[in-house]
């Protein structure tokens, strides 16, 4: 009978032993916003992990809803958010950013190990200082609320200006669709001499880096911004008469921009003109801007989800296989940057 006893409490202690090193293992989560649920299911499909089911709504009083309907206790939950709009979903990019901060605050209400945003567009980038008096900074602002919200780190893509980084005090992974973008036109085989031209001075470096990757030369825009929103090309600085031009930007809005590119090196004598960014974002009449334009091609990634309405010549790459290798590797607490092989900070 004692030895009986002995066992049985044997078999107890092995049993909690094993319990305990079970609970140790870590647990993978991803779910999704509702601005992100096409490019969400990418990934989750890519890891091989359901997305985590989460209850999402908005009162119709405005206010924004969310819980997870699992526990989370002990997991590494990897929220997938761009903090845009998406129509049909019913949400606008106000609405995601406030849809993130709730989730990121259930996440840590729920005991995770470590919550992730996975925000590939960073909405409010392009307010990253003050351009005229008494402007807010509010890129900033807006990594103060997700640090505020207890977000542990971010995984972001092609952030208007890398500086961002800058605001946050909590790691951030900035990973780029370049690769993706300049390899798509490797592949397309683009006939005759290709040129890549930078929308302006502050896209020099990412539209050079992109030129060697396709073997292009380079040309530049002199371009000047009178008003939010608003551009006025001057003229080329390079050769690209008989060329076919790839303008190249981190982010396509009202494309008013792009377009006043296109038509300035088409009158300068381009031969064919197309256009590369990460960042399809396109507000107001950027559909009916780009259908009226030169532009024989727009290639874009689906960092955000495009609208109905979109003209045959937008072309959509999925950046789901590098937000799915970085969100493996932060995981496991392996090196991001060899992605890249550490060049995702030259682009």
């Amino acid at each position: 009978m004692i030895e009986t006893t002995e066992q049985s409490e044997a078999a107890a202690q092995a049993a909690r032993a094993t319990s305990l090193h079970q609970s140790d293992e870590k647990r993978l989560m991803v779910v999704s916003g509702r601005a992100s649920q096409e490019l969400a299911g990418r990934i989750s499909e890519r890891l091989g992990v359901g997305l985590s089911p989460a209850i999402l709504k908005t009162f119709s009083n405005g206010e924004v809803y969310a819980r997870y309907e699992e526990s989370m206790r002990g997991a590494d939950v990897f929220i997938v958010q761009s903090t845009c709009g998406n129509e049909s979903a019913g949400v606008n990019a106000n609405d995601a950013l406030m849809e993130l901060m709730v989730m990121i605050d259930a996440a840590v209400g729920a005991s995770a190990h470590r919550v992730i945003a996975v925000t590939p567009w960073y909405g409010y980038s392009r307010q990253d200082k003050k351009s005229a008096p008494r402007e807010p900074i509010t890129a900033r602002l807006v990594a103060k609320m997700l640090e505020a919200a207890g977000v542990d780190r971010v995984l972001t893509m092609d952030l208007h200006a890398g500086q961002v980084q800058g605001f946050f005090s909590k790691p951030v992974d900035h990973m780029t669709a370049m690769p993706i973008l300049s390899q798509y036109m490797i592949d397309q085989h683009v006939p005759g001499e290709c040129v890549v031209v930078s929308p302006d001075a502050g896209r020099v470096k990412l539209a050079k880096k992109f030129a060697s990757k396709i073997g292009a030369e380079l040309a530049i825009l002199n371009k000047d911004r009178p008003a939010h929103q608003v551009a006025e090309i001057g003229y080329v600085i390079g050769d690209v008469k008989g060329k076919t031009a790839i303008l190249v930007d981190d982010m396509i809005d009202t494309a008013g921009t792009l377009c006043a590119a296109a038509e300035t090196v088409a009158n300068e004598g381009a031969s064919r003109v197309m256009a590369c960014a990460t960042h399809g974002v396109f507000s107001g009449k950027a559909f009916e801007n780009l259908e009226a334009s030169p532009l024989e091609q727009i290639i874009i990634t689906d960092t955000l989800p495009l609208r109905d309405g979109a003209p045959d010549k937008i072309k959509v790459l999925t950046v789901a296989d590098i937000l799915t290798d970085s969100i493996r590797r932060i995981f496991t607490d392996d090196s991001v940057s060899e992605i890249f092989a550490g060049e995702n900070q030259l682009f």
